[in-house]
């Protein structure tokens, strides 16, 4: 017999609408959707969801959870437990690992890896190399979400950089194809003259970041992977836009569904500009890197007017060790996804954004963009991946408090006043009021193909 689950008195929030509900889970999806609904039966287990807000569960489609070989950083068991306190049910992670997953056979060992350890639904991008064109070609029947293609190096060397490679993977790519945009003699360049003024690479500090990842590195690269896709008419997603110059350069004239063209903001590129670096140092070191208010504000404009169409995090983990080198020395990257749902609450509350439009940033338009078969959305018939949301219960966020490996967050010491409150994955409540179940019930993503 399939179990219920009712959550009564939810301030449901689902495409472009917020209103009062109740809602049934019976096994593993949305059973029906009512202003009142009497539980089934006597073993209903009922949750009383009042002053709640009931959300699709966010998928993020930017995560870096480093198994297998950089473990030490973090895993798919350990960073899916954290975006699951974070209202996370689903994630699509990248293929920067080692080995990195550049061939079919590496992607689906970690498929593998996450269907016995992740805590909340997953989908893999195959990366893209110079030289692997002909596994490309056959990832249309694989279960690749994506084809990553590194166009400025990053946390794993899989730069691409070969002009015969980009064009074929641009003509020839049968799936989406998703840039990291950096024009990577422009950062070589940069890295130069900054070493030269500040007379050595050690007295490099992090206020050179954006100065070296420039926004005329990001510019240049993203000018060109829109121009070959323009040219194949590729399905082209570009990652982590962090400039206010490339923000605009998205359309916004047609539906998402219609889109050939899109982008992707984070919310350290929302959250952050170039004035924290005094304080935060290389533990906002990201790549691209954070920049300056007015690229921050060109961003979001771009996200309101639909040019940018999905909100994501990045969250790509490494140790307090290593982001205590010197700046040249430290990596790129951080943990966010235990806190980027309450933390786009926060801009909620500040008017910033509605949290209609959140929803379709961080659940809807994730789904839609990678053809993800029943979820994203609050509809009877689809899989219950819920978060429930306290708008109103503040508190601060402590190490102790922390689930991801690494042990530390950007984050730290911000008072946030919303909280989640309870996760369901596929039907199931893994999360709920500080305690993670430990019982998973996770899945591999479908996705649709043309």
């Amino acid at each position: 017999m399939a179990k219920h689950i009712l959550i009564k008195n939810a301030k449901i929030v689902n495409e472009g609408k917020t209103f009062e509900s109740d809602l049934l889970i019976t096994g593993d999806r949305i059973a029906r959707i009512d202003r009142v609904i009497t539980p089934p039966n006597a073993n209903t287990k009922i949750i009383d969801a009042m002053g709640k807000y009931l959300l699709p569960g966010v998928i993020d489609d930017q995560v870096h959870f480093r198994e297998p070989g950089l473990t030490h950083k973090g895993t798919i068991y350990s960073e899916s437990r954290a975006a699951l306190a974070g209202g996370t049910t689903s994630y699509i992670e990248q293929p920067n690992t080692q080995p990195p997953a550049t061939t079919i056979e590496a992607l689906h060992a970690k498929y593998a890896i996450a269907e016995r350890t992740s805590w909340v639904n997953f989908g893999f991008n195959l990366g893209a190399t110079n030289d692997n064109i002909e596994e490309i070609k056959k990832s249309h029947t694989s279960r690749a979400a994506g084809i990553k293609v590194f166009m400025g190096s990053s946390t794993g060397n899989m730069l691409v950089d070969h002009a015969e490679a980009l064009d074929a993977i641009f003509r020839d790519s049968p799936l989406l194809v998703i840039t990291h945009c950096e024009d990577e003699e422009t950062i070589r360049r940069n890295f130069e003259k900054y070493v030269a003024e500040a007379g050595g690479r050690e007295h490099l500090t992090p206020r050179h970041h954006p100065l070296i990842r420039s926004e005329e590195a990001c510019l240049l690269s993203s000018k060109y992977a829109i121009s070959l896709a323009r040219q194949y008419n590729t399905r082209l997603h570009v990652y982590h836009i962090s400039t206010g110059a490339e923000a605009m350069m998205f359309d916004n004239s047609l539906p998402l569904a219609k889109k050939r063209i899109t982008a992707e903001a984070c919310i350290h590129h929302l959250w952050f500009s170039d004035e924290d670096y005094a304080n935060k140092g290389n533990f906002i070191k990201w790549n691209p890197a954070i920049k300056t208010a007015q690229d921050r504000e060109t961003i979001w404009k771009a996200l309101l007017e639909d040019r940018i169409d999905v909100i994501a995090t990045d969250h790509a983990p490494h140790t307090i060790e290593e982001k205590s080198r010197p700046y040249a020395d430290a990596p790129s990257g951080g943990p966010l996804v235990q806190h980027s749902l309450i933390a786009m609450m926060e801009f909620v509350k500040k008017g910033k954004i509605t949290i209609e439009r959140m929803v379709e940033k961080m659940c809807h338009n994730p789904a839609i963009l990678f053809r993800i078969k029943d979820r994203g959305y609050i509809r009877e018939g689809y899989y219950a991946d819920l978060v429930l949301v306290h708008p109103a219960m503040p508190h601060t966020v402590t190490r102790d408090s922390l689930l991801y490996s690494c042990g530390w967050s950007p984050f730290e010491g911000v008072n946030f006043k919303a909280r989640v409150t309870h996760t369901f994955v596929n039907g199931a409540l893994m999360y709920e009021n500080g305690k993670v179940y430990p019982f998973r019930n996770a899945r591999a993503l479908e996705f649709a193909r043309d």
